[in-house]
């Protein structure tokens, strides 16, 4: 049973990297798996070990408190269901090799997809225990909304996968709560023990808890009015609707009412809930599906409305009617897989599968014709198809059924006999549009069909192989009525063994067939007449319409409430949570019953004095301006706490505490160094805030103390450090309680140390890359110095020597501390955490001495790599322990004898905490490269900037003046050269007077001096 699913599980692994790297032949290879497991189901039946009870169980203990063991029951109902699953699963795979022309990247992620809701489908049915049962019940929903969202570029996909995910989780979180009410109200936690349980209808709340359990059937199963997501999820590749949307995923919800049916049927309640919704559902699937012009919606609709007849029938709970509705489960798989398959291979041929556009199919595909001629008669009931056995069954288990006494018996097979007539019609209705020749097209061929390329063996031998199946078990029924038989001897013992037939003789559900077979052949002869009934506003409203307004209701009040609460102001939210946190426990001890305060004032007056200083420090710290100054001050009150711990006795806890303080310090002045100093004055008025600080303060000191005064047992502390020797191997307490004894604790909370270190990187480089290359460290020695880093910077020429002198000495001192707390704090003061935290502040130191880059030379390793490894070292030390049979984080010991030092313990736990040790080293380094070298390289960059602007501007500056000059000298000898042209033109003028006569007057003689 489980090597079945391991091989599954093994083969959804290989699906893609086959499909890759072979091809779509591929999924041949990978269909040969659920093969070989329906060919054990088969054998398992034929050999009868079922018989009588028979059935394989496997438990597997963990978390038994808490109900969480994994246990699995392969009894003659799981057989059965996994013989669908199998079966048609490994036809569904071997039809994709088909039905895909090419093999894009994403179809080998489909294919491991497929074969995981096969996987997933197996162990759902072969769940004994319910809470086990609801994980793999939520996986087939993760898994369908992956498979219907495979078109991923259309928005009809995304929002079927969105509609299926959302309604199908819905339905199984209120079956969650149903499964935990029924627990707790009956104890029962496995599926097995409901028919062990005496007078289950007398249990409180067993109505509400069948309620919530049936939702989450009922939604799965496609019932009304939860039936939307299903022919939604159409838009899906044909593979998924011939799988998951008709043999597998809504078979889920049929195999829980089939289990729960015969012991919860004595609940008035059940039938109220189940009967009235298969019902309608029935009726109300099979009027949609008349109305439809896409292939696949008329078989959606089909199918809601089968599985509402389906529900109907297995949910009455008696013998016969449970005989009838696992027949009725079988058909349905049968012809619809079928179906659905040969509607697939019409899109893949003719490119569509609108009615209108199809005409002389028949002519073209006689052979696939008459395989959805068989198929759609077994639907529709017609003998001597499987389909007319089951369908007969029914007739005659509801109308002899003593459960059913009376009008709910009438009532009930009214409205089967009505749902059949539907069947019947929507039946002739699909056969007629995907394969008649219509006189829209002058009895013709349409232009579809006429361009279409043959339908190929490999879309075709699937739906062959079911339909034979159809044809073989409707003659011959026996076959799986025997295998039904196995069940119902065990589950309804000393009942009358009745087989499925052929031929019943002339009775009352035959006369009921030739009814249903007159009135559908009827109703689709007329349909013409149904036209004006099936246009306009539905009468019941248009499911899809109400499922947008239903969600628009929901995201406005969403937003209207977070527009209320999140006002992006950090002191309104802040504000609102210290008032809850000072409210509602006030309110709840003034309401409640309250307890006498023992308080002593201290065990000693060096805790008063530690506490007062903590006093003046938290008050002194609301009055500073200086940031730096009030962060210090804040940081006293926590090294104050840490004093206090070590008065208590508590080195530990006070060693941790010293160390986180320090760290805290750290971050908050490599984020303060960014803003301003001082704290700008405010204009506001502070006493609001002052009266919600004193309020909090009361309030968590109140608290505080009722809650010790509360305590009337002893503690469980005092048999800690008995329990850490002898099951840890361990003399420090605190340290064995971290990473042996709630080490399932500390696993979650490194988890999240992980994500916050992300998260912190991810706020500071944005969409940017935070990872760094990783390379051996190197020491060079071209110049002696006392860091590692370079002295080209600016930060080391402005460092301070001493802080280098101090730096090089301290560094591998705390190294060597924090190797001797990680060493030695399984049995003193220390451990993984500790010790992380005095490598951090030993790196940390570095960056404050020499600046980013000497955190790079300290150790050039990503953060994030250190992180992925600490938690790849405690991810091992959690699960190698149930590679040897123990649970999850059981430590082992060896003892070791060193010369010199003696024998001691060496606990598997030592892993564990190593990786604790390198996800604090990690986190500190990645706050130290985002807050610290990335803020850093910014200043810096924004400094280059600055400064190349600067020299960019002067270089501008230089060349304006050097034109400017340029200018001016040109101008100047331009000017030279225009007055050298005027003198030598006057000296021509003086030559040309040489000789002349002069004729002076005393006028001219003054122009002349």
């Amino acid at each position: 049973m489980l090597t079945l699913l391991v091989a599954l599980f093994v083969a959804t692994s290989a699906a893609p990297l086959l499909i890759r790297t072979i091809g779509r032949s591929a999924f041949a290879l990978v269909a040969l798996v659920p093969l070989g497991g329906f060919a054990w189901m088969v054998y398992l039946f034929a050999k009868g070990v079922f018989v009588d009870g028979g059935e394989i169980v496997s438990r597997i203990p963990w978390m038994p408190s808490a109900e969480l063991n994994l246990d699995f029951r392969l009894d003659a109902l799981a057989g059965l269901f996994s013989l669908i699953i199998l079966g048609v699963g490994s036809l569904v795979l071997l039809y994709c090799w088909g039905y895909f022309d090419s093999n894009p990247r994403r179809l080998a992620k489909f294919g491991g997809e497929l074969t995981m809701f096969a996987s997933v489908m197996y162990g759902l049915v072969i769940s004994d225990s319910f809470l086990l049962m609801y994980v793999f019940w939520e996986l087939t929903s993760i898994l369908s909304y992956m498979l219907v969202s495979y078109y991923g570029e259309r928005a009809s996909s995304r929002r079927a996968a969105i509609q299926a995910l959302m309604i199908t989780t819905f339905g199984g979180l209120a079956m969650l709560v149903g499964i935990n009410l029924l627990g707790y109200k009956t104890g029962i936690w496995r599926l097995s023990e409901v028919s062990q349980f005496a007078n289950i209808e007398n249990t409180p709340a067993i109505s509400t808890a069948i309620v919530l359990i049936m939702l989450g059937a009922m939604t799965k199963s496609a019932q009304a009015p939860w039936h939307i997501w299903l022919p939604g999820a159409m838009a899906a590749p044909t593979p998924v609707s011939a799988y998951l949307h008709s043999a597998a995923m809504v078979k889920a919800g049929i195999y829980l009412v089939a289990r729960l049916a015969p012991d919860l049927a004595v609940v008035s309640t059940w039938h109220l809930v189940v009967l009235s919704t298969g019902v309608f559902t029935m009726i109300l699937g099979g009027w949609l599906a008349l109305k439809q012009r896409d292939l696949k919606l008329i078989l959606a609709y089909g199918t809601v409305s089968q599985l509402g007849f389906i529900t109907t029938v297995i949910g009455i709970g008696s013998r016969e009617a449970t005989m009838a509705g696992l027949a009725i489960t079988f058909g349905h798989s049968m012809f619809k897989a079928t179906l659905f398959m040969i509607v697939g291979a019409i899109d893949h041929s003719t490119g569509t599968r609108d009615i209108h556009e199809l005409s002389g199919l028949a002519k073209r595909e006689p052979f696939v014709a008459f395989l959805a001629a068989v198929s759609a008669a077994s639907m529709a009931g017609i003998p001597p198809f499987f389909g007319f056995v089951a369908k007969e069954s029914a007739l005659e288990a509801v109308l002899n059924e003593e459960m059913l006494h009376g009008m709910p018996g009438y009532m009930t097979l009214v409205a089967i006999v009505a749902g059949s007539i539907l069947t019947m019609a929507y039946s002739l209705y699909f056969w007629w549009s995907a394969f008649a020749t219509k006189p829209a097209h002058n009895n013709g061929e349409s232009k579809a069909v006429r361009e279409m390329h043959p339908i190929g063996p490999t879309l075709w031998i699937s739906p062959a192989v079911l339909t034979t199946l159809t044809v073989v078990c409707g003659i011959f029924p026996v076959l799986l009525s025997t295998a039904f038989n196995e069940y119902l001897d065990v589950r309804f013992p000393g009942g009358e063994q009745e087989e499925l037939a052929l031929w019943h003789g002339i009775t009352i559900p035959l006369v009921l067939t030739a009814v249903i077979v007159l009135g559908g052949v009827v109703m689709f002869w007329q349909r013409a007449l149904l036209k004006p009934l099936q246009t306009g506003k539905p009468a019941l409203g248009n499911g899809d319409a109400l499922w947008d307004a239903l969600l628009t209701q929901l995201r406005t009040a969403s937003l209207r409430l977070t527009a209320s609460t999140q006002r992006g102001s950090l002191v309104i939210n802040l504000g609102v949570i210290f008032a809850v946190l000072a409210v509602v426990p006030l309110a709840a001890l003034v309401l409640g019953r309250s307890n006498d305060i023992r308080m002593m004032l201290w065990d000693s007056p060096w805790q008063g004095l530690v506490v007062f200083i903590m006093v003046c420090m938290a008050v002194f710290a609301t009055v500073q301006r200086n940031r730096l100054s009030a962060v210090v001050m804040v940081g006293l009150t926590g090294y104050g706490m840490a004093t206090i711990f070590a008065l208590h006795g508590a080195p530990d806890l006070a060693l941790t505490q010293a160390l986180v303080e320090t760290i805290v310090m750290v971050v908050f002045m490599l984020i303060l160094r960014k803003m301003p100093t001082e704290v700008e004055p405010r204009s506001d008025d502070n006493r609001a805030r002052a009266w919600l600080s004193i309020l909090t303060g009361v309030s968590v000191v109140v608290i505080a103390m009722f809650a010790m005064s509360a305590r009337t047992a002893d503690p469980i502390s005092v048999f800690m450090p008995e329990l850490a020797h002898d099951i840890g191997h361990g003399r420090n307490t605190v340290n064995v309680l971290l990473v042996d004894l709630r080490a399932a604790d500390t696993f979650g909370e490194i988890t999240v140390l992980v994500i916050a270190a992300t998260g912190v990187a991810s706020l500071i480089f944005g969409t940017g890359k935070f990872g760094r290359s990783s390379r051996r460290p190197t020491l060079s020695t071209t110049k002696p110095r006392w860091l590692a880093s370079g002295v080209d910077s600016e930060t080391a020429q402005n460092r301070s020597l001493m802080v280098d002198v101090a730096t090089r000495i301290l560094f591998p001192s705390m190294i060597l501390l924090s190797l001797y707390f990680f060493f030695g704090g399984h049995n003193a003061p220390g451990g993984g955490f500790a010790g992380g935290l005095v490598a951090a502040l030993a790196f940390t130191l570095r960056y404050l001495a020499g600046g980013r880059q000497e955190i790079e030379e300290a150790l050039p390793v990503d953060p994030a790599k250190l992180l992925g490894t600490g938690m790849l070292f405690s991810f091992a030390a959690a699960v190698t322990p149930m590679f040897f049979g123990n649970p999850p984080l059981t430590s082992g010991y060896t003892t070791v004898t060193l010369p010199l030092i003696g024998s001691f313990d060496v606990t598997s736990a030592l892993v564990f905490d190593a990786g604790v040790y390198l996800i604090v080293v990690g986190l500190t380094l990645h706050i130290l490269t985002s807050m610290g070298g990335y803020l850093d390289q910014e200043e810096d960059n924004r400094k280059q900037y600055a400064r190349q602007r600067a020299r960019e501007l002067q270089e501008k500056n230089k060349r304006r003046r050097e034109a400017q000059a340029t200018k001016r000298l040109a101008r100047k000898r331009r000017r030279e050269a225009v007055t050298g042209d005027g003198d030598a033109t006057a000296g021509r003028g003086r030559a040309s007077t040489i000789g002349a006569p002069v004729h002076t007057t005393a006028r001219g003689r003054e122009r002349s001096e």
